[in-house]
């Protein structure tokens, strides 16, 4: 399959989408990869608030079709399933969507950033953050959206580690408690998009690589949300 990002001129507004095929021979096809790209142009400013509503909207190409009609007719040209699987769109008025594909359309980030001053160096930022999304999957973008509910589970299973574990389970309470939070601590760093170690430089967090290209330019700028989407992700096979 393929994932396919689209932005608006003005920067405001994107979107992912991603169809699968049944193989890859397909996924590189020209006209499947035009067939996305329509998707992807229909999706940007379809109103539907999720696949189903999506798929009976009207195909903009042949309004006497739906997406999901045309997609049909698109199955029998190219002569192997496939589906539109999800999409997603991000809007942002006080400042910019940024996009990035990564490896050949194998996956699709979107990164929305609130600024306040919209230029080269802070358009470079944003590729930076989306290439480090794409490559180290981040589940979050702070620790504030790590729900609490996520962190028990997190301890119980760490407490059970320890105590099966005979040299650990002899250790006092509070030196568990404090390992376990410590493990904890060390995860969120691996899930949290703005506390991850950046790639491009191992002494800077993202969320400081962020603030100081923000610095460097007198700008306010918050990465708010990300969206990253992997083709095949989460798909049994």
């Amino acid at each position: 399959g393929l994932c396919k990002t689209l932005v608006t001129e003005d920067g405001k507004k994107a979107v992912v989408v991603e169809v699968n095929a049944e193989t890859d021979f397909v996924a590189k096809n020209e006209k499947f990869q035009g067939y996305v790209a329509d998707v992807a142009a229909q999706a940007l400013n379809t109103t539907a608030a999720d696949i189903d509503a999506f798929l009976a909207e009207a195909w903009a190409l042949d309004t006497t079709k739906t997406v999901k009609e045309a997609l049909a007719a698109q199955i029998a040209v190219i002569g192997e399933n496939m589906n539109i699987r999800r999409f997603a769109q991000v809007t942002e008025e006080n400042g910019f969507v940024a996009s990035y594909t990564h490896m050949g359309g194998k996956i699709g980030v979107l990164v929305d950033v609130e600024t306040d001053v919209v230029n080269d160096a802070v358009k470079e930022m944003a590729k930076n953050v989306a290439m480090q999304i794409a490559a180290l999957k981040p589940q979050y973008t702070s620790d504030s959206e790590v729900s609490a509910e996520y962190i028990e589970h997190e301890k119980e299973i760490l407490m059970a580690q320890i105590q099966n574990d005979p040299k650990e389970s002899q250790k006092p309470e509070k030196v568990i408690q404090g390992m376990i939070q410590g493990r904890i601590n060390k995860e969120l760093k691996e899930i949290c998009l703005l506390d991850q170690v950046y790639v491009q430089d191992s002494d800077l967090t993202v969320g400081k690589y962020v603030d100081k290209v923000a610095k460097e330019n007198g700008a306010n700028v918050k990465v708010t949300k990300f969206v990253r989407f992997e083709t095949g992700e989460g798909i049994e096979k």
